[in-house]
Formats: structure tokens, C-alpha cells, sequence
């Protein structure tokens, strides 16, 4: 007896895996006073998708205004404000608003007010997601996050500053 499959029988396809994060679960990231909690990395979605929730202590400051090259980033704030700046526009985005930047798109976010701020962030692909542990290194390792840190980090993800670093 051969244990060859008949030829009219189907091939068996392979499901996905479902990802399940709990409320305790996730990798954390720490940027200062940001603290980055990573939902999907990417592993899960054929690395087309990450995902994390970001919480923003009162009156932090974002990034530098920067552009990406390859991917979109979409901001939902799930609790407090958080003023995004998208060339010389700023958009206080209050709980419950949907923020979607597109490649190309100079812009930045930041929480000015006196109560943290909490938002979940997507990045299509997940490409950016790296960004943002190669930041926390420079920290670990007793850098600052210097204008030049952060550009020279971005560089290496398809993403540039918007302004001039001078």
C-alpha cells in the first residue's frame, strides 16, 4: 500500500495563524516619555501591516515633521488630543478622530496639553515599525534623540525630514 494522496483529492491549504494580543501582551518600546506598546509586527500579516498603541505623557513632543517614500501611516486617537502638523497646518485630533498619512505627506504629531494622550498607530507596510526600536538603541546605548538622530534613523526606512535640520 503507497501512501500517495489520489490525484482528484484537493491539496490542503495552510490557514494563517490568528493573532491574539492581550492587554498585558506586546512588545514595549520606550522613546523618553512615549511609550510604544506593539500589537502586530508584521509577522502575522505577511509583513503588509504593524500595528501599536502609543501612549503620549502631557506636553511630549513628536518626531521631526518627516515624509515616508514606501509606506502610509494612519493615527486613530483613542483618548486625549493629539495636534498633528502637516506642513504648516496644525489639526488638534481629539478621541475618536482618524488621522491617514499618505506617502509623501510632510507632517508630524505632538501632545501639547496636560493629560496624557493615547492612539493607535498603523504602518502599511510594516516597514517603519523597525524606526522605532532602532530609537530605542540609540537611547539604551546613552545617546541623545537629536534632530540628526532621528533623521539619520529615518534614513534608513524611506523616510527623510520635511524642514532643514539647521
Amino acid at each position: 500500500m503507497t501512501s500517495e494522496k489520489p490525484a482528484n483529492e484537493p491539496e490542503l491549504q495552510t490557514v494563517p495563524a490568528v493573532s491574539v494580543v492581550g492587554p498585558d501582551d506586546g512588545e514595549t518600546i520606550v522613546l523618553g516619555t512615549t511609550h510604544m506598546r506593539v500589537l502586530e509586527d508584521g509577522s502575522h500579516t505577511g509583513h503588509r501591516l504593524a500595528i501599536a498603541e502609543s501612549v503620549l505623557a502631557p506636553h511630549t513632543q513628536g518626531p521631526p515633521q518627516h515624509r515616508h517614500g514606501q509606506h502610509d501611516e494612519g493615527f486613530y486617537v483613542l483618548s486625549g488630543t493629539v495636534r498633528f502638523t502637516v506642513g504648516d497646518e496644525d489639526y488638534d485630533a481629539v478621541t475618536g478622530t482618524l488621522v491617514v498619512v499618505p506617502p509623501g505627506t510632510p507632517h508630524t504629531f505632538a501632545n501639547p496639553t496636560d493629560q496624557p494622550a493615547v492612539m493607535l498607530s498603523t504602518f502599511t507596510p510594516d516597514l517603519y515599525l523597525q524606526y522605532f526600536r532602532d530609537l530605542h538603541n540609540v537611547l539604551a546605548d546613552g545617546q541623545s534623540l537629536t534632530p540628526q538622530a532621528h533623521a539619520d534613523t529615518m534614513s534608513r526606512y524611506a523616510t527623510e525630514p520635511a524642514t532643514d535640520l539647521a
